[in-house]
């Protein structure tokens, strides 16, 4: 919020070697204790060193991270950024046209911080004696069997329906409130399958709860070595990943953003923060501002041709 005359509502831009002149938020799209609010405070400490500021993570949980994502869009004080994922920073507009903001005009990437494949999984007495089987027995099953997601238009729920037209299955979609309810649908045997966030659905595994398919990268993933990739159960060239990146306002000044993207990547990829975002289930990356905006390109043209052909909208 500006202060001074009345008269002058707008913020001055700041030199980017003296900013911030105040603490810096970084805004959650999710509660306390999920993914992108611990990837948010995984950050936060080591970047108030590097900028001399308090860094405040705010949690405003709600439409799957998009109320957080157009409060980081509309906010003016230069002093705002987001820790945002995939959907709110590629195809929001796309599913919800409503959504107040459009992601490729009114968000600025600063850098993609961290990502994850996906790990598909099943009640622990699921058919089949490995992937083949099982995917074999989800063929013959068609629309009697379903799948959750923690809601339309996710990327859990895009996934999937790129999963069907790959591999051949034609289970009907359950959508959740979250993940740890899709969990509950799957150990209850209501639905027959999920795409998980590895380190979720390991655990859930590894408690001998659920059963793992396979993980949706092109070989095994170093966060879940133990289980196979789907490519080795025959589902070739179906590669999708979550991630958790920061985002700043698109009017931030760019020598703004410039100075965060270098700190966050130098961040992100120090040996104490790459440790760190491994145990909670994410491979770290710390790419530049490019490099961020080249994956929204990439992530948005692949996920627009889903909803298109598959007539997704959560309205």
């Amino acid at each position: 919020m500006a202060s001074g005359s009345g008269a002058q509502t707008a913020a001055k831009p700041e030199p980017a070697d003296k900013w911030p002149t105040k603490p810096l938020r970084i805004i959650v799209g999710f509660g306390g204790g999920s993914s992108p609010d611990l990837v948010a405070r995984t950050l936060a400490e080591p970047l108030s060193r590097a900028l001399g500021q308090p860094v405040i993570v705010e949690n405003h949980p709600g439409a799957s991270g998009n109320i957080a994502a157009n409060l980081v869009a509309k906010a003016a004080d230069q002093h705002t950024i987001g820790m945002l994922i995939n959907g709110n920073m590629t195809i929001a507009k796309l599913v919800t046209p409503s959504t107040p903001y459009d992601p490729l005009t009114d968000l600025a990437p600063i850098s993609l911080i961290c990502t994850a494949p996906l790990l598909l999984t099943a009640p622990v007495d699921a058919p089949g004696r490995d992937a083949r089987d099982f995917f074999a027995a989800a063929r013959t099953a068609g629309n009697r069997w379903s799948y959750g997601t923690p809601g339309i238009g996710t990327v859990g729920h895009l996934a999937m329906e790129l999963l069907k037209t790959r591999s051949g299955i034609a289970p009907i979609h359950v959508p959740y409130q979250g993940n740890p309810q899709v969990i509950n649908g799957l150990i209850g045997r209501d639905i027959q399958l999920a795409l998980l966030p590895p380190g979720l659905g390991a655990a859930q595994v590894h408690a001998g709860k659920l059963r793992a398919i396979g993980v949706t990268s092109a070989t095994r993933s170093a966060l879940v070595p133990e289980f196979p990739s789907l490519e080795e159960a025959g589902i070739h060239g179906f590669q999708i990943e979550i991630w958790t990146a920061a985002a700043a306002p698109a009017t931030l000044p760019k020598p703004i953003i410039a100075r965060l993207s270098a700190l966050l990547s130098e961040i992100t990829r120090s040996p104490e923060v790459r440790q760190k975002l491994f145990q909670q289930g994410y491979q770290a990356v710390g790419t530049t501002a490019e490099g961020l905006a080249s994956r929204i390109k990439s992530d948005t043209d692949l996920l627009r041709g889903i909803i298109v052909a598959q007539g997704v909208r959560a309205e």
